[in-house]
């Protein structure tokens, strides 16, 4: 949570008040969803619209193309997205169904990149969009490579159901867990959303045991085999951990 009494921890509300689908927020919007002051959020925002990160228009406030530059400068995520790109759009013309890249924050999935074609299915994901891990392919995956004590707080819950399909019984995703660890892939069967199978693979670190990332291929329940492109999605995950090490190197 941000801190309400400092300037800084104001200005990530008003900055964090934003959803995917908003382009144009009005003053009493932001008051309303960041719960500050009218007057805070008023001189605030106008700080953040000063130095570029916030645009004010007559309908009120956008994100501007500051925030765009300081996040293409987030080094880290920038290099593996440009060294993944070539070996996901391999995956997808294999498979021609929606391919993304994740990496784990905390209880979170986070999209790094997505591509998908004409016939792409529906998927609730998007680049810089969250998702939990308990309950996507990527997400077990990762969770599967973390430490111990990563998965229990992960497994000691809260685990929300997303749909009626969500493992939320902890000794079933344990189990789930194992078999990704022992397979190298897993699996989400409409557990994130009705109609969509996926299949996820790591990409590890150094040490050949933590994982960085991780890869997986969407589709929709009526025509995604999932099963099918086990070794197509292991193999462009094992490609891709190889080029990152030995860029490391």
């Amino acid at each position: 949570m941000e801190d309400r009494d400092t300037v800084l921890g104001k200005a990530l509300m008003i900055l964090r008040a934003f959803g995917p689908a908003d382009s144009v927020l009005p003053l009493a919007e932001l008051v309303r969803r960041t719960g500050l002051a009218k007057g805070s959020v008023h001189r605030v925002a106008a700080d953040l619209a000063r130095h570029r990160l916030l645009d004010k228009g007559e309908h009120g406030y956008r994100l501007s193309g500051g925030l765009f530059e300081l996040g293409l400068r987030a080094s880290a995520e920038r290099t593996l997205v440009e060294l993944a790109t070539p070996f996901l759009q391999d995956l997808y013309e294999r498979t021609h169904e929606t391919v993304h890249l994740g990496i784990r924050e905390g209880h979170e999935v986070v999209y790094l990149a997505k591509i998908g074609g004409h016939r792409q299915a529906r998927t609730p994901s998007r680049t810089g969009g969250r998702m939990p891990v308990h309950c996507t392919a990527i997400g077990k995956v990762l969770l599967a490579h973390a430490t111990r004590e990563e998965r229990t707080a992960v497994l000691a819950g809260p685990l929300e159901r997303r749909t009626p399909h969500t493992v939320i019984a902890p000794g079933m995703l344990r189990r789930q867990l194992s078999r990704a660890l022992e397979t190298g892939i897993a699996y989400e069967r409409e557990e994130s959303t009705p109609g969509l199978l996926c299949i996820a693979a790591p990409i590890l670190g150094n040490n050949g045991q933590t994982a960085t990332a991780a890869l997986s291929v969407t589709g929709p329940t009526g025509r995604f085999k999932p099963e099918t492109h086990a070794n197509t999605v292991r193999a462009t995950a094992a490609a891709l951990t190889s080029t990152l090490t030995h860029r490391h190197h």
